[in-house]
């Protein structure tokens, strides 16, 4: 206690003024200086006594927040009485529980970026050994109509690997929340036609069919570049499942509440046990034949929602799958 510069200033002033009292006392009788002397030490040792006691659960905290700072599992706090120690108690308590959480948050995320790493790494691998392995093929190959034919394979596994970083970098951008997202007035039919265009020569040569149904003064709020990247990544998805011969139908409805995207394909549609993880960033399906590398619908949900929008997907009734993309008013 005495290494306490308060403690010792105070216990100084409580000798002078004692000393003061039990002379004052002596020099009016006898009995009072008894009385001062008597007073004196029975304040001090009241003091004490309470002062010790403090001290022993300050040292106590003190000892809790050694724990705390050592990482401590399982940490209690035993219950202090009512006063500036147990709001201090109270607030020490509420620290070590957000400690807790933190730790527990950055431990799910250390977790999270070893095992995105590692499913990087896989989905990253698995081109390149397809790129290294055509490329000995050519560097083997004679016949010049099989060489074209490799350079041809060798070119789309480039252009979806590109895809594939681009895509990356885009959540990675997302996650670290450096995306400023534009509010604008948009036009539903002008957004959903913009977000087709890059798809209408691919869809052609596989004779895939689009329907598009959106009245022409429907408006969306958002950003136009990045919900049309949400909508792309989605028609890629429809594309891939519906095949040659295919058909995608796009429809736009508005109500009081929201403003809704159907976006509705003619493939074989979900899988019951894929359908609770379509959204889930590198998920790509329990089925050994499916494609892509579970980017793009991670991608696309995580634009929308960032925009105050939902989207969810689901088998339609008629076939084929069903995904509804909705902006609250």
């Amino acid at each position: 206690m005495l290494r306490n510069r308060e403690f010792r200033r105070f216990a100084g002033l409580f000798t002078l003024l004692s000393a003061v009292t039990v002379i004052l006392g002596f020099s009016i009788n006898e009995a009072a200086g008894i009385l001062a002397v008597s007073s004196a030490a029975a304040f001090g040792t009241a003091f004490y006594i309470f002062t010790k006691a403090r001290y022993k659960s300050l040292a106590r905290i003190s000892d809790q927040i050694d724990l705390v700072l050592h990482n401590a599992d399982h940490l209690y706090m035993g219950e202090a009485e009512e006063g500036e120690l147990s709001i201090l108690h109270s607030e020490i308590t509420k620290m070590t529980l957000r400690l807790r959480e933190q730790n527990e948050a950055l431990r799910k995320e250390k977790e999270y970026l070893s095992n995105s790493l590692a499913d990087i790494a896989h989905q990253l691998r698995t081109p390149l050994t397809s790129v290294n392995l055509i490329l000995s093929l050519l560097r083997n190959s004679p016949d010049e109509k099989d060489r074209k034919a490799y350079v041809r394979e060798t070119e789309e596994l480039l252009i979806r690997m590109d895809w594939l970083i681009t895509s990356l970098l885009k959540l990675s951008r997302l996650d670290a929340g450096i995306v400023v997202f534009q509010r604008e007035q948009i036009e539903a039919d002008n957004l959903i036609r913009t977000a087709l265009r890059p798809f209408l020569i691919p869809m052609e040569l596989h004779e895939i069919s689009v329907q598009i149904n959106v009245p022409k003064d429907m408006v969306i709020q958002g950003d136009p570049g990045w919900l049309s990247e949400a909508i792309q990544n989605i028609i890629k998805n429809c594309m891939e499942s519906t095949g040659e011969n295919g058909k995608i139908e796009l429809g736009c409805t508005d109500n009081p509440l929201f403003t809704e995207i159907v976006i509705h394909d003619s493939g074989p549609g979900f899988a019951k046990e894929d359908l609770p993880c379509l959204f889930d960033r590198f998920y790509r399906g329990k089925s050994q034949n499916a494609t892509g590398y579970g980017i793009g619908l991670a991608l696309c949900k995580m634009i929308i929602t960032r925009q105050g929008g939902t989207i969810t997907a689901k088998n339609h009734s008629q076939g084929g799958a069903v995904f509804t993309i909705r902006f609250p008013k």
